[in-house]
């Protein structure tokens, strides 16, 4: 492992070493994807201290962040989540229509959020049945300008009043009342064009990420090791084991599962007893 470099001798006997031990987890059909990291893990008590993670896998954590909270639980409906979530999804679906100002609209509107466009792979594979009804993205329209003798007429589209821009089209300009069906561009800004260079995501790939079993990120280091294992109190380094595991979607969800309801989510996911990966309560 890589930060994890022989502790000094004060630390440690200089003849000591970590043992490495590759394991890898069950293999699930169908999967694609499949981001890998290192697990260390503490034999003694079952624990994950930590995990040492690429790019691609800090990435994803970060985007879960993005998930609407309908999303969140449309995703999770079949591990029905401990909590009042469920409760407030069921709802919506059962509350009668009287009760609603739009009921088709508001109602799908709820239980079917606009989920934001990830360019993660496996961010897309966990949204994918969420996508399955092919909702069209977005498009924006002005009015054309051209047939109006309204306060619109007669410009151009740089220099002209197109004060206006819908999301449905057809609706009636308040400047000209012209129908708005001319479909304007979307032109991302410099900052996307600068994320886009970088490979996408959030975070740089320059280094290798620590993701601790609460899932806080920081950058790893051969310090920030040895302090963890010290605050941790380890004294007994023959009992750490390096694992090697890998995450799909199954443990994706598994992933987002714990994170709501445990503070030890690496744990929960990777060495939990339970089928779900989530030890059961």
């Amino acid at each position: 492992m890589q930060m994890m470099e022989p502790l000094p001798p004060s630390e440690v006997d200089q003849h000591s070493k970590l043992p490495m031990m590759e394991q890898a987890p069950p293999s699930f059909p169908g999967e694609a994807s499949k981001l890998k990291l290192k697990l260390m893990v503490d034999q003694h008590s079952n624990h994950v201290l930590f995990a040492e993670a690429g790019k691609d896998v800090v990435d994803f954590l970060f985007d879960l962040l993005k998930l609407p909270i309908g999303s969140v639980a449309s995703l999770l409906s079949k591990y029905r989540i401990a909590g009042s979530i469920d409760k407030l999804r069921d709802s919506v679906e059962s509350l009668d229509d009287a009760y609603f100002i739009l009921p088709a609209e508001d109602r799908h509107a709820l239980l079917n959020p606009q989920i934001f466009s990830s360019t993660l792979p496996l961010t897309s594979l966990l949204l994918e049945n969420e996508k399955s009804s092919d909702r069209p993205a977005r498009k924006y329209y002005r009015c054309s300008g051209t047939s109006s003798r309204g306060f619109c007429a007669g410009q151009n589209l740089c220099g002209g009043e197109f004060g206006y821009v819908t999301d449905v089209r057809g609706t009636q300009c308040p400047c000209c009342r012209q129908e708005m069906t001319v479909e304007v561009k979307f032109v991302a800004g410099e900052a996307e064009k600068a994320r886009a260079e970088a490979g996408g995501g959030y975070v740089k790939k320059v280094v290798t990420y620590m993701v601790m079993d609460d899932l806080s990120v920081m950058p790893v280091s051969t310090t920030t090791a040895i302090t963890l294992l010290n605050n941790l109190l380890i004294k007994d380094v023959s009992s750490l084991n390096e694992w090697t595991v890998e995450l799909g979607t199954k443990e994706g969800l598994d992933l987002l599962k714990a994170s709501l309801r445990s503070t030890t989510v690496l744990t929960d996911v990777f060495l939990g007893k339970s089928e779900k990966g989530v030890p059961l309560d």
